[in-house]
């Protein structure tokens, strides 16, 4: 019998920093300056003009709020005109992404519409007045009069491009997110904005609102028609309905005799794993108290959602044991669980303020942080948007950022809503960048397929690849878990929220075999790493559908070494990172995969920069194929970043900004000699370039498949002495 290869650890040992390759980027004129001059010094005297019409009341301290929209040529982190927005007084307070047809721009085909960027910005009125008169008095062959050039439109930020969706007259509740200055007390902006609702007769929950980067989100209560009227407060960014929470059992099965299932003995394999089902309570009769470490409820004065129990244990049973198979034995729970009811008796009352409410117990419970393994299957019942990122998105991607919590979110039950309108597609918050978002797949065999109902990608870019995973959640055969009850019966079900908690149950089996070696990011990176597309596109299922048999994703067979990486990355530096091949030359075809994983702290008020972190990462396969006068190898195109932007995003590198990186290239083995990964950590802040930064951690995970070498993983080993394999903690074999 042959021995089972595990993964090989310690790939970071390998790194070793680099000189980085410095590039001076020099951008032709989109406009003269006299031209940039003639265009926007009316625009600007318009934008005063709206802003002088305001109420004081809608302008806090005298303050007003423009949209200052960069030419395409320009939308770069390093082209931001900070210097600009810096001498006439004005300052960025979040961005998003628009379309528009610039007049000129840089590149030799005639304009046409294309994705840029939209600045907010913000300052005292009187700058804006004084704002073409500077325009008509800065040195010509300054940074700031450069910068100006590269401006295609200054406009008033009108109240109707604030309000997202009206709603309807039955509308009550509606949620604001409102722009906080950077940097600065801004209490004054929610102090007045309080008052200006009070006016309209308008309540504001603020005990309820949450602030995230520089925007606070806050629910209102009160009639649609002056709800609506809020949009005239100029620091006002969205409005729109509060959504409802999601159904919790959508598409349960009841027909039919009751089925049993018998409950494995053992205890689960690990006790180490800390981990948290976040769901919608338990009932009070069932079958889990033998791997049940706790149960809470975050609100004990509030009862349980009728459907509740229900679907908090068929989630928590799906983490537990996976399907079960009727009239057959669950498989061996990896660890203990933790169930912490975060959705209670309001969300059967239809009242809109539980969605703050839950919101507020999930970020309690992340706050804590007492788990690294955690599962959400509850969230708004609204598919994502481009333009905008939601409250929940940006509270739970914030309390990610460190990369210490691996969390699956259900990606929504919505897949067969309209598409022609985007309703299919993944539900907040599941364009979490922080976060593994996980949709269904109809069976376990291979034929597999997205499930009809699970929701589907794109999500916005950063993020563009969502769901991040598949797993079996119910379609052409039912997902199975347990009922109330103290005897184990079984219900069949279909549903993301029983997909999510099958990975996270994966996740959670890696650590329970292979201990604490991988953190949550490299068990990330070894998931995304492992999925199969199946032959689907990335918009249905993501990177693809994980394994059913965990050995699949945590050894290595015949011919093939996967090696891991973890460490931390410095802004604006490079490290290289060798591939570890055998002492003598590879023969044949070889097949190298690479996955990226890192968390990123984020900035929701800018939704066309909403990461912070982004990698550059560079294959160089051949040390020897060096160019006359150059300092490394010729590099070779490895990540395909057409799957994450377009064509005119990718000139303002969009598609480096991607917390996942992940492919793979077949090649001759002839063609690699001492083959490596360059990898530049690039940092930005609010859309511009980021004067301080910190460092962020990473995993890479590398496999390299060679059929010729059937003896590839230890040959490996016997060239690199600094990497091990890393040893499962449990004795084997155990069913996985």
């Amino acid at each position: 019998m042959s021995q089972t290869n595990f993964l090989i650890g310690r790939g970071e040992l390998l790194t070793q920093s680099i000189k980085g390759v410095g590039r001076k980027i020099e951008k032709a004129d989109a406009y003269t300056f006299e031209r940039a001059k003639e265009r926007l010094t009316g625009q600007a005297d318009s934008t005063s003009s709206v802003l002088d019409g305001l109420p004081p009341a809608a302008c806090p301290q005298d303050f007003g709020v423009a949209r200052l929209v960069l030419n395409p040529s320009y939308i770069a982190r390093s082209l931001f005109p900070a210097n600009m927005l810096r001498a006439v007084g004005l300052e960025s307070v979040g961005s998003r992404k628009v379309k528009v047809t610039p007049e000129s721009w840089t590149r030799k085909i005639a304009p046409k519409e294309t994705s840029t960027t939209e600045v907010f910005v913000a300052g005292k009125r009187k700058a804006f007045r004084a704002l073409s008169h500077w325009m008509n008095t800065v040195e010509r062959d300054s940074d700031e009069a450069t910068e100006l050039t590269r401006i295609e439109n200054i406009f008033a930020f009108e109240p109707e491009g604030r309000i997202v969706n009206p709603g309807s007259a039955s509308d009550k509740y509606f949620e604001c997110g409102v722009h906080m200055l950077p940097d600065q007390d801004s209490s004054f902006i929610q102090n007045a904005f309080i008052a200006f609702a009070a006016e309209l007769e308008i309540t504001v929950h603020s005990e309820l609102g949450f602030e995230v980067g520089n925007l606070w989100f806050v629910p209102v209560q009160g009639e649609q028609f002056n709800a609506i009227k809020l949009a005239a407060f100029v620091f006002v960014r969205v409005i729109r309905p509060v959504p409802k929470m999601r159904g919790l059992l959508p598409a349960t099965k009841r027909s039919g005799p009751s089925v049993g299932c018998t409950l494995p003995t053992q205890a689960p394999l690990s006790s180490d794993p800390r981990v948290a089902i976040l769901d919608a309570g338990l009932p009070q009769e069932h079958s889990i108290g033998k791997w049940l470490r706790s149960y809470r409820v975050l609100d004990e004065n509030a009862g349980d959602d009728p459907e509740g129990p229900e679907h908090g244990l068929a989630a928590t049973s799906a983490f537990l044991f996976g399907p079960i198979e009727p009239e057959g034995t669950a498989s061996r729970p990896y660890s203990f669980v933790d169930h912490l009811r975060v959705l209670d008796e309001g969300a059967s009352f239809e009242n809109p303020l539980e969605l703050y409410r839950t919101l507020g117990h999930i970020e309690e419970v992340l706050l804590s942080r007492q788990y690294e393994f955690i599962n959400l299957s509850v969230g708004p019942d609204v598919a994502i948007e481009d333009d905008d990122v939601h409250a929940w998105t940006s509270v739970i991607d914030n309390l990610l950022s460190d990369g210490n919590t691996f969390m699956t979110i259900a990606a929504g039950n919505n897949g067969a809503r309209d598409s022609i309108v985007q309703l299919d597609r993944v539900q907040v918050p599941s364009d979490c960048v922080n976060a593994v978002t996980v949709g269904a797949a109809n069976c376990t065999s291979d034929a597999w397929t997205r499930a009809a109902y699970s929701a589907r990608g794109p999500g916005r870019s950063p993020g563009v690849v969502k769901p991040d995973l598949m797993a079996f959640g119910g379609g052409k055969q039912y997902f199975h878990a347990l009922v109330p009850g103290l005897k184990p019966t079984l219900v069949p079900l279909l549903g993301t929220s029983f997909a999510a908690p099958y990975v996270l149950r994966a996740a959670v089996g890696v650590r329970a075999v292979l201990g604490q070696d991988l953190s949550p990011l490299a068990i990330k990176a070894l998931l995304i790493h492992a999925a199969d597309q199946n032959g689907h596109e990335s918009t249905d299922v993501g990177w693809g559908k994980i394994p059913e048999d965990l050995m699949q994703v945590i050894t290595c067979p015949s011919g093939v070494a996967r090696i891991v990486y973890q460490g931390e990355l410095k802004p604006g530096k490079y490290i290289r990172a060798p591939i570890p091949l055998p002492k003598a030359a590879l023969t044949g075809k070889v097949k190298v995969r690479a996955t990226f994983s890192f968390a990123s702290t984020t900035d929701p008020q800018d939704s066309a920069s909403y990461t912070r972190a982004g990698l550059e990462v560079t294959f160089r396969p051949n040390k020897e194929k060096t160019e006359e006068g150059k300092a490394n190898a010729k590099s070779k195109s490895f990540f395909q970043k057409r799957r994450f932007a377009t064509e005119e995003e990718l000139r303002a590198d969009a598609g480096k900004w991607e917390t996942v990186l992940h492919d793979s290239k077949s090649m001759y083995g002839s063609s690699l000699k001492d083959a490596s990964f360059d990898i530049h950590y690039n940092a930005r802040h609010m859309g511009g370039t980021a004067d301080k930064a910190e460092k962020i951690r990473y995993a890479l995970i590398i496999t390299v498949e060679a059929p010729r070498h059937p003896n590839l993983f230890t040959e490996i080993l016997e060239a690199y002495s600094a990497l091990v394999e890393i040893q499962p903690q449990v004795s084997l074999p155990v069913r996985l």
